[in-house]
């Protein structure tokens, strides 16, 4: 393959992935005229058309799309083969991209990265930290982390990492001047605060048993109910990784702990059809090791 082809092949992936022929500039040091002469380069090699762009906006055709996923592909394989060449001599480099929800990474994930990257200097991760799920082709991402407790997308590739459940609590204050909670029926009496990305925010489901809430608090991020559970403004139904500290430090005190919910698992998701390069399986196999056989959360 010719070196301008692989190089241009590189700058579209990176224009593909971050949506911009700006930010591909600013990413890969190079000047956004540079980034369109090469995608230009590519498209006339090719004789077909990759991107649409506007002066507002750009979007991958169908062929781009296409493109991207043989491209992303051969590229990493290009990568492990250069490796595998040196005959593991010298350390794994790249970028690894990874997806994570925003309360699972900051709690757990940052920490694991962070002593990854000390070990492996010449790879750098660019973290997303989203509770939305992404495409994770049209965005680049090599890993997505999702506690659910089933997966809706079959045509991702999943690796089962841990278990984990909600548990219901509240702060010892909120608690002093409400009423007793004995069991899930007991919530309709409180000011519950909902988690929006949940399938039924306001049902709860506790052991065999299913109950409606109602609060003045519904948010779409986990942290900021944490914080307003912490401030005693009322009743959450929070992941245990989140709040065990809190628990352990009596800042917020488990409820209902003989209704408890169905577990949900920790995945690591991977792009359909794409081999895991080297840098990917690393990362994975660190994680592993830094959530433990049996999680720090339980």
């Amino acid at each position: 393959m010719a070196t301008d082809k692989l190089v241009a092949m590189k700058v579209f992936r990176r224009v593909a992935e971050l949506g911009s022929f700006t930010k591909a500039a600013d990413d890969l040091n190079i000047t956004a005229a540079t980034v369109s002469k090469h995608i230009a380069f590519l498209e006339q090699d090719i004789d077909t058309r990759l991107i649409n762009r506007t002066t507002r906006r750009m979007n991958l055709t169908d062929a781009g799309l296409a493109f991207l996923k043989r491209a992303q592909a051969l590229l990493d394989d290009l990568e492990d083969a250069e490796l595998e060449a040196r005959g593991f001599q010298a350390e794994p480099r790249g970028t690894i991209r990874i997806n994570v929800p925003m309360s699972f990474g900051l709690t757990h994930i940052t920490e694991a990265i962070d002593s990854f990257l000390k070990r492996y200097p010449d790879i750098d991760v660019d973290l997303q930290l989203s509770d939305r799920m992404v495409d994770l082709v049209e965005q680049g991402v090599d890993i997505a982390i999702r506690v659910r407790s089933a997966l809706s997308d079959s045509s991702l590739l999943a690796k089962p990492l841990r278990k984990s459940r909600n548990i219901v609590c509240a702060s010892p204050g909120y608690l002093e001047a409400a009423p007793e909670i004995h069991s899930p029926a007991d919530l309709v009496r409180h000011n519950c605060l909902m988690f929006t990305l949940h399938d039924r925010p306001r049902v709860w489901e506790l052991g065999e048993e299913e109950v409606t809430v109602s609060g003045n608090f519904r948010t779409d991020s986990s942290l900021a109910i944490r914080q307003n559970l912490l401030r005693g403004l009322g009743v959450g139904l929070l992941p245990r990784f989140l709040v065990q500290q809190d628990i352990e430090n009596g800042s917020l005190i488990p409820l209902l702990q003989g209704f408890s919910p169905k577990p949900y698992t920790v995945f690591a998701l991977f792009p359909p059809g794409k081999k895991r390069p080297t840098k990917v399986r690393l990362l994975l196999e660190h994680l592993d090791q830094h959530l433990g056989e049996k999680p720090y959360w339980e």
